[in-house]
Protein backbone atom coordinates (compact mmCIF):
# COMPACT_ATOMS: atom_id res chain seq x y z
CA UNK A 1 0.00 0.00 0.00
CA UNK A 2 1.25 3.69 -1.12
CA UNK A 3 2.00 5.64 2.60
CA UNK A 4 2.02 9.75 2.62
CA UNK A 5 2.01 11.83 5.97
CA UNK A 6 0.44 14.56 7.47
CA UNK A 7 1.90 15.89 9.98
CA UNK A 8 3.53 12.58 11.97
CA UNK A 9 0.70 10.65 10.52
CA UNK A 10 1.50 8.19 7.99
CA UNK A 11 -1.48 7.45 6.20
CA UNK A 12 -2.61 4.97 3.28
CA UNK A 13 -3.16 6.91 -0.48
CA UNK A 14 -6.26 4.92 -0.21
CA UNK A 15 -8.74 6.13 1.92
CA UNK A 16 -12.25 4.30 2.93
CA UNK A 17 -15.19 6.08 2.09
CA UNK A 18 -18.08 4.97 4.46
CA UNK A 19 -20.67 6.96 2.99
CA UNK A 20 -21.84 4.13 0.11
CA UNK A 21 -21.81 1.20 1.75
CA UNK A 22 -24.21 -1.49 -0.18
CA UNK A 23 -27.30 -2.15 1.92
CA UNK A 24 -30.40 -4.51 1.90
CA UNK A 25 -34.01 -3.36 2.66
CA UNK A 26 -32.90 -0.13 3.18
CA UNK A 27 -29.99 -0.69 5.96
CA UNK A 28 -26.46 -1.25 5.72
CA UNK A 29 -25.73 -4.67 4.45
CA UNK A 30 -23.32 -5.64 7.64
CA UNK A 31 -21.90 -8.81 6.95
CA UNK A 32 -20.47 -7.91 3.40
CA UNK A 33 -19.65 -3.93 4.59
CA UNK A 34 -17.33 -6.00 7.13
CA UNK A 35 -15.74 -8.38 4.44
CA UNK A 36 -14.80 -5.36 2.55
CA UNK A 37 -13.92 -2.94 5.34
CA UNK A 38 -11.53 -6.11 6.53
CA UNK A 39 -10.13 -6.92 3.03
CA UNK A 40 -9.17 -3.58 3.20
CA UNK A 41 -7.35 -3.19 6.43
CA UNK A 42 -5.74 -6.77 5.82
CA UNK A 43 -3.95 -4.83 2.12
CA UNK A 44 -2.63 -1.64 4.26
CA UNK A 45 -5.96 0.63 4.13
CA UNK A 46 -5.79 2.59 7.29
CA UNK A 47 -8.34 5.94 6.53
CA UNK A 48 -11.67 5.32 7.42
CA UNK A 49 -14.09 8.52 6.82
CA UNK A 50 -17.62 8.74 8.41
CA UNK A 51 -19.90 11.34 8.96
CA UNK A 52 -22.90 12.14 11.54
CA UNK A 53 -25.72 11.61 9.08
CA UNK A 54 -24.08 9.22 6.44
CA UNK A 55 -26.43 6.29 6.16
CA UNK A 56 -29.37 7.84 8.02
CA UNK A 57 -26.68 8.16 11.00
CA UNK A 58 -25.85 4.75 10.65
CA UNK A 59 -22.26 4.64 9.30
CA UNK A 60 -20.40 5.93 12.90
CA UNK A 61 -22.27 3.26 14.76
CA UNK A 62 -21.33 0.68 12.28
CA UNK A 63 -17.52 1.88 11.23
CA UNK A 64 -16.98 2.33 15.27
CA UNK A 65 -18.46 -1.33 15.94
CA UNK A 66 -15.91 -2.75 13.11
CA UNK A 67 -13.28 -0.93 13.83
CA UNK A 68 -12.66 -1.88 17.59
CA UNK A 69 -11.61 -5.59 15.86
CA UNK A 70 -7.98 -3.81 15.62
CA UNK A 71 -5.40 -1.57 17.41
CA UNK A 72 -6.88 1.83 17.84
CA UNK A 73 -3.72 3.25 17.51
CA UNK A 74 -3.39 0.99 14.06
CA UNK A 75 -6.00 2.98 12.26
CA UNK A 76 -6.94 6.66 11.72
CA UNK A 77 -10.32 7.87 12.19
CA UNK A 78 -12.30 10.61 10.64
CA UNK A 79 -15.73 11.69 11.38
CA UNK A 80 -17.41 15.16 10.49
CA UNK A 81 -19.32 18.29 12.21
CA UNK A 82 -22.65 18.45 11.11
CA UNK A 83 -22.50 22.14 10.87
CA UNK A 84 -26.33 22.44 9.67
CA UNK A 85 -27.02 20.86 13.23
CA UNK A 86 -25.47 24.07 14.94
CA UNK A 87 -27.13 26.87 16.03
CA UNK A 88 -25.93 27.01 19.27
CA UNK A 89 -22.41 26.70 20.60
CA UNK A 90 -23.81 23.55 23.15
CA UNK A 91 -25.11 22.21 19.57
CA UNK A 92 -21.65 21.35 18.58
CA UNK A 93 -20.69 20.12 21.94
CA UNK A 94 -23.89 17.70 22.29
CA UNK A 95 -23.14 16.64 18.85
CA UNK A 96 -19.38 16.01 19.29
CA UNK A 97 -19.97 13.94 22.39
CA UNK A 98 -22.98 12.22 20.50
CA UNK A 99 -20.05 10.71 17.77
CA UNK A 100 -17.83 9.79 20.37
CA UNK A 101 -20.26 7.67 21.88
CA UNK A 102 -21.39 6.20 18.58
CA UNK A 103 -18.05 5.80 17.59
CA UNK A 104 -16.90 4.04 20.91
CA UNK A 105 -13.62 6.02 20.83
CA UNK A 106 -12.14 8.22 23.31
CA UNK A 107 -10.91 10.61 20.24
CA UNK A 108 -10.93 11.35 16.61
CA UNK A 109 -7.81 11.42 14.94
CA UNK A 110 -9.08 13.60 12.18
CA UNK A 111 -12.35 16.21 12.14
CA UNK A 112 -13.92 18.50 10.16
CA UNK A 113 -16.22 20.62 9.97
CA UNK A 114 -18.68 19.45 7.33
CA UNK A 115 -19.32 21.07 3.84
CA UNK A 116 -18.38 24.73 4.74
CA UNK A 117 -19.66 26.74 2.50
CA UNK A 118 -19.61 31.19 2.65
CA UNK A 119 -22.40 31.27 4.99
CA UNK A 120 -21.29 28.58 7.28
CA UNK A 121 -18.34 29.58 7.72
CA UNK A 122 -20.04 32.90 8.91
CA UNK A 123 -21.47 30.59 11.95
CA UNK A 124 -18.44 29.31 12.59
CA UNK A 125 -16.55 32.53 13.49
CA UNK A 126 -20.14 33.59 15.01
CA UNK A 127 -20.51 30.82 17.28
CA UNK A 128 -17.17 30.25 18.60
CA UNK A 129 -16.43 27.21 17.46
CA UNK A 130 -13.52 27.14 16.72
CA UNK A 131 -12.02 28.07 20.10
CA UNK A 132 -14.28 25.11 21.13
CA UNK A 133 -12.70 22.47 18.82
CA UNK A 134 -9.16 24.11 19.51
CA UNK A 135 -10.02 23.19 23.17
CA UNK A 136 -11.09 19.69 21.69
CA UNK A 137 -7.47 19.87 20.18
CA UNK A 138 -5.92 20.53 23.51
CA UNK A 139 -7.53 17.61 25.60
CA UNK A 140 -6.46 15.22 22.95
CA UNK A 141 -9.73 14.36 21.81
CA UNK A 142 -9.02 15.43 18.62
CA UNK A 143 -6.41 14.89 16.66
CA UNK A 144 -6.17 16.82 13.83
CA UNK A 145 -8.27 19.54 12.98
CA UNK A 146 -9.83 20.33 9.31
CA UNK A 147 -12.43 20.82 7.35
CA UNK A 148 -14.45 19.68 3.84
CA UNK A 149 -15.39 22.37 1.07
CA UNK A 150 -18.33 22.63 -0.95
CA UNK A 151 -18.65 26.07 -2.53
CA UNK A 152 -16.44 28.73 -5.22
CA UNK A 153 -12.64 29.42 -4.65
CA UNK A 154 -13.04 32.69 -3.10
CA UNK A 155 -14.61 31.21 -0.27
CA UNK A 156 -12.00 28.30 -0.11
CA UNK A 157 -9.01 30.82 0.13
CA UNK A 158 -10.68 32.49 2.50
CA UNK A 159 -11.54 29.65 4.90
CA UNK A 160 -7.92 28.01 4.02
CA UNK A 161 -5.61 31.31 4.60
CA UNK A 162 -7.88 32.06 8.07
CA UNK A 163 -5.89 30.36 10.41
CA UNK A 164 -3.30 26.99 10.01
CA UNK A 165 -5.34 23.79 9.97
CA UNK A 166 -3.79 20.86 9.83
CA UNK A 167 -5.72 19.37 6.50
CA UNK A 168 -8.78 19.86 4.58
CA UNK A 169 -11.04 18.11 2.29
CA UNK A 170 -11.85 19.27 -1.23
CA UNK A 171 -13.61 17.27 -4.45
CA UNK A 172 -11.33 17.11 -7.21
CA UNK A 173 -10.84 14.97 -10.04
CA UNK A 174 -9.56 15.55 -13.75
CA UNK A 175 -12.79 17.33 -15.04
CA UNK A 176 -13.58 19.53 -11.96
CA UNK A 177 -10.38 21.32 -11.83
CA UNK A 178 -12.29 24.77 -12.48
CA UNK A 179 -15.24 24.41 -10.10
CA UNK A 180 -15.22 25.04 -6.38
CA UNK A 181 -11.58 24.48 -4.91
CA UNK A 182 -10.33 23.45 -8.08
CA UNK A 183 -6.98 24.00 -9.50
CA UNK A 184 -6.31 26.88 -7.63
CA UNK A 185 -7.39 26.06 -4.73
CA UNK A 186 -4.87 22.58 -5.13
CA UNK A 187 -2.06 25.23 -5.38
CA UNK A 188 -3.31 27.54 -2.64
CA UNK A 189 -3.02 24.41 -0.54
CA UNK A 190 0.53 23.59 -1.04
CA UNK A 191 1.52 26.97 -0.64
CA UNK A 192 0.27 27.32 2.73
CA UNK A 193 1.01 24.15 3.81
CA UNK A 194 -1.71 22.58 4.07
CA UNK A 195 -2.58 18.65 3.21
CA UNK A 196 -5.35 17.07 0.81
CA UNK A 197 -8.07 14.57 1.06
CA UNK A 198 -9.77 14.35 -1.42
CA UNK A 199 -13.45 13.37 -2.08
CA UNK A 200 -14.93 12.78 -5.36
CA UNK A 201 -11.94 11.67 -7.47
CA UNK A 202 -14.06 9.48 -9.82
CA UNK A 203 -16.96 11.86 -9.31
CA UNK A 204 -19.01 10.34 -7.87
CA UNK A 205 -18.41 7.08 -10.13
CA UNK A 206 -19.29 9.15 -13.36
CA UNK A 207 -15.51 8.63 -14.28
CA UNK A 208 -15.83 4.75 -13.54
CA UNK A 209 -18.52 4.33 -16.62
CA UNK A 210 -17.60 6.40 -19.31
CA UNK A 211 -18.48 5.57 -22.88
CA UNK A 212 -16.31 3.14 -24.90
CA UNK A 213 -15.18 5.54 -27.63
CA UNK A 214 -13.52 8.15 -24.97
CA UNK A 215 -11.66 5.57 -23.08
CA UNK A 216 -10.34 4.00 -26.01
CA UNK A 217 -7.29 5.90 -25.71
CA UNK A 218 -6.97 4.62 -21.91
CA UNK A 219 -7.50 1.59 -22.99
CA UNK A 220 -5.16 1.87 -25.66
CA UNK A 221 -2.19 2.22 -22.96
CA UNK A 222 -3.54 -0.08 -20.13
CA UNK A 223 -5.94 -2.78 -21.41
CA UNK A 224 -6.31 -4.44 -18.27
CA UNK A 225 -6.53 -1.17 -16.40
CA UNK A 226 -9.97 0.29 -15.39
CA UNK A 227 -11.43 3.34 -15.85
CA UNK A 228 -11.51 3.85 -12.09
CA UNK A 229 -7.68 3.58 -11.71
CA UNK A 230 -7.26 6.32 -14.20
CA UNK A 231 -9.03 9.14 -12.17
CA UNK A 232 -7.73 7.51 -8.98
CA UNK A 233 -3.92 7.81 -10.18
CA UNK A 234 -4.91 11.28 -11.72
CA UNK A 235 -5.85 12.67 -8.52
CA UNK A 236 -2.52 10.66 -6.72
CA UNK A 237 -0.44 12.33 -8.97
CA UNK A 238 -0.40 15.49 -7.11
CA UNK A 239 2.36 15.52 -4.46
CA UNK A 240 0.36 17.17 -1.91
CA UNK A 241 -2.49 15.04 -1.98
CA UNK A 242 -2.25 12.92 1.35
CA UNK A 243 -5.73 10.37 1.26
CA UNK A 244 -7.82 9.68 -1.78
CA UNK A 245 -11.42 8.67 -0.55
CA UNK A 246 -13.56 6.06 -2.68
CA UNK A 247 -17.41 5.56 -1.47
CA UNK A 248 -16.68 1.92 -2.49
CA UNK A 249 -20.09 0.16 -2.51
CA UNK A 250 -19.03 -3.84 -3.47
CA UNK A 251 -16.75 -6.12 -2.87
CA UNK A 252 -15.17 -5.93 -6.45
CA UNK A 253 -14.84 -2.04 -5.85
CA UNK A 254 -12.78 -2.85 -3.00
CA UNK A 255 -10.55 -4.76 -4.66
CA UNK A 256 -10.21 -3.29 -7.78
CA UNK A 257 -9.16 -0.04 -5.77
CA UNK A 258 -6.48 -2.14 -3.67
CA UNK A 259 -5.27 -3.61 -7.20
CA UNK A 260 -4.54 0.56 -8.36
CA UNK A 261 -2.99 1.45 -4.97
CA UNK A 262 -1.10 -1.45 -3.41
CA UNK A 263 1.73 -0.71 -6.33
CA UNK A 264 0.99 2.49 -7.17
CA UNK A 265 2.67 4.16 -10.42
CA UNK A 266 2.36 7.52 -10.90
CA UNK A 267 1.16 8.69 -14.42
CA UNK A 268 4.02 8.84 -16.88
CA UNK A 269 3.93 11.89 -20.04
CA UNK A 270 2.42 9.47 -22.40
CA UNK A 271 -0.24 8.72 -19.71
CA UNK A 272 -1.12 12.39 -18.40
CA UNK A 273 -1.95 13.73 -21.98
CA UNK A 274 -3.89 10.56 -23.07
CA UNK A 275 -6.36 11.65 -19.28
CA UNK A 276 -5.78 15.47 -20.52
CA UNK A 277 -7.27 14.34 -24.28
CA UNK A 278 -9.83 12.53 -22.24
CA UNK A 279 -11.16 15.57 -20.21
CA UNK A 280 -11.52 17.30 -23.89
CA UNK A 281 -13.55 15.08 -25.11
CA UNK A 282 -16.03 15.01 -22.32
CA UNK A 283 -16.10 18.60 -22.18
CA UNK A 284 -16.68 18.99 -26.06
CA UNK A 285 -19.82 17.22 -25.53
CA UNK A 286 -21.04 19.55 -23.42
CA UNK A 287 -24.56 20.66 -25.35
CA UNK A 288 -24.27 24.49 -24.32
CA UNK A 289 -22.44 26.95 -21.88
CA UNK A 290 -24.61 27.15 -19.09
CA UNK A 291 -22.64 27.71 -16.40
CA UNK A 292 -25.37 27.85 -13.50
CA UNK A 293 -24.84 31.66 -12.42
CA UNK A 294 -29.35 31.58 -12.49
CA UNK A 295 -29.13 35.10 -13.95
CA UNK A 296 -31.64 33.44 -15.82
CA UNK A 297 -34.09 33.01 -12.84
CA UNK A 298 -37.01 33.36 -12.08
CA UNK A 299 -38.75 31.74 -14.62
CA UNK A 300 -42.05 33.64 -15.25
CA UNK A 301 -43.70 30.69 -15.88
CA UNK A 302 -41.59 27.91 -13.83
CA UNK A 303 -39.14 26.35 -15.82
CA UNK A 304 -36.00 25.08 -13.53
CA UNK A 305 -33.73 26.99 -16.26
CA UNK A 306 -30.25 25.85 -14.51
CA UNK A 307 -31.09 21.98 -13.89
CA UNK A 308 -32.69 21.52 -16.67
CA UNK A 309 -29.22 22.46 -18.66
CA UNK A 310 -27.45 20.63 -15.95
CA UNK A 311 -29.13 17.27 -16.67
CA UNK A 312 -28.68 18.08 -20.76
CA UNK A 313 -25.14 18.74 -20.43
CA UNK A 314 -24.29 15.78 -17.97
CA UNK A 315 -26.07 13.55 -20.52
CA UNK A 316 -23.85 15.04 -22.87
CA UNK A 317 -20.49 14.63 -21.32
CA UNK A 318 -21.44 11.09 -19.98
CA UNK A 319 -23.59 9.46 -22.03
CA UNK A 320 -25.54 8.19 -18.87
CA UNK A 321 -29.18 7.57 -20.27
CA UNK A 322 -30.70 5.88 -17.26
CA UNK A 323 -29.20 8.75 -14.87
CA UNK A 324 -30.27 11.70 -17.26
CA UNK A 325 -34.70 10.26 -17.34
CA UNK A 326 -34.51 9.91 -13.94
CA UNK A 327 -32.69 13.24 -12.87
CA UNK A 328 -35.63 15.20 -15.69
CA UNK A 329 -38.74 13.04 -15.71
CA UNK A 330 -38.85 11.64 -12.11
CA UNK A 331 -37.07 13.85 -9.85
CA UNK A 332 -37.67 16.93 -11.23
CA UNK A 333 -41.52 18.73 -10.62
CA UNK A 334 -43.55 18.53 -13.76
CA UNK A 335 -44.26 22.61 -13.61
CA UNK A 336 -40.92 22.71 -13.54
CA UNK A 337 -39.77 20.89 -17.17
CA UNK A 338 -38.49 22.77 -19.90
CA UNK A 339 -41.79 21.98 -22.09
CA UNK A 340 -43.62 24.46 -19.66
CA UNK A 341 -41.20 27.30 -21.64
CA UNK A 342 -43.67 30.04 -23.65
CA UNK A 343 -40.72 31.76 -24.91
CA UNK A 344 -41.18 34.94 -23.42
CA UNK A 345 -37.89 36.25 -23.90
CA UNK A 346 -37.02 36.94 -20.35
CA UNK A 347 -34.21 34.39 -19.27
CA UNK A 348 -31.98 35.73 -22.58
CA UNK A 349 -32.33 39.31 -21.66
CA UNK A 350 -30.25 38.25 -18.60
CA UNK A 351 -27.90 35.36 -19.51
CA UNK A 352 -24.37 36.45 -19.42
CA UNK A 353 -23.23 33.60 -21.97
CA UNK A 354 -25.93 35.19 -24.49
CA UNK A 355 -27.14 31.66 -24.61
CA UNK A 356 -30.14 31.05 -26.92
CA UNK A 357 -32.02 29.43 -24.35
CA UNK A 358 -35.69 28.98 -25.62
CA UNK A 359 -33.94 27.10 -28.65
CA UNK A 360 -31.84 24.94 -26.25
CA UNK A 361 -34.62 24.08 -23.81
CA UNK A 362 -36.77 23.18 -27.06
CA UNK A 363 -33.95 20.68 -27.68
CA UNK A 364 -33.53 19.24 -24.17
CA UNK A 365 -36.59 18.33 -24.12
CA UNK A 366 -37.27 16.95 -26.98
CA UNK A 367 -33.80 14.93 -26.52
CA UNK A 368 -34.95 13.65 -22.88
CA UNK A 369 -38.50 12.74 -24.26
CA UNK A 370 -36.78 10.56 -27.02
CA UNK A 371 -35.16 8.73 -24.31
CA UNK A 372 -37.66 8.51 -22.11
CA UNK A 373 -40.08 6.81 -25.03
CA UNK A 374 -37.26 4.35 -25.74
Amino acid sequence: MEYRKIGDNKVSLLGFGCMRFPTKDGKIDEALSEEMLDIAIKSGVNYFDTAFPYHGGESELFVGKILKKYDRESLYLATKLPIWDVNTLDDAKRLFNEQLTKLDVEYVDFYLIHALDKNRWKEVLELGILDYLDGLVAEGKIRNLGFSFHDDYEVFEEILSYRKWDFCQIQYNYIDTDIQAGDKGYELSVKLGVPLVIMEPVKGGVLAMLPEDVTAPLKSIRPEASTASWALRWVANHDNVKVILSGMSSYEQVMDNLKTFEKFEPLTEEEEAAIKGVADTINSRTRNGCTGCRYCMPCPFGVDIPRAFSIWNEYGKYGDERKAVKRYFVDTAPEKLADVCQKCGACEAECPQHLNIRDDLERLHEELLKLNNN
